[in-house]
């Protein structure tokens, strides 16, 4: 099972990326994975050519009406574990004895 954390910038379509992000997270979410939005980028838990396969796909989404795109991607692949979009962080809170803030304030 892969986690893959990414961001996709299209180049010179100014300050305000919103409707590529909006594009970017349909495609995520139609996908049928795991995923977590979060403010700098989003994580996608699946197989790795489905991970990898959904990242393609919101490249090109953004490539449709912009003539450079970058992509941050991290990946972390473990064979011998699944859900962990969700372990770890729940192992992260237990290490640090409570709940840690989410997005909003909330806790996890």
């Amino acid at each position: 099972m892969a986690l893959l954390e990414f961001s996709v910038t299209p180049l010179g379509a100014g300050s305000s990326v919103g409707e590529y992000v909006a594009r970017c997270v349909a495609i995520v979410d139609a996908s049928g994975l795991d995923y977590e939005v979060h403010s700098m980028g989003t994580i996608v838990e699946g197989d790795l050519a489905a991970v990898l396969d959904v990242v393609r796909r919101c490249i090109e989404a953004t490539a449709t009406d912009s003539d450079r795109v970058t992509c941050s991607a991290k990946i972390d692949l473990r064979r011998d574990r699944q859900g962990q979009l969700s372990g770890k962080l729940a192992s992260l809170q237990q290490r640090v004895g409570h709940p840690l803030r989410r997005l909003g304030g909330q806790p996890a």
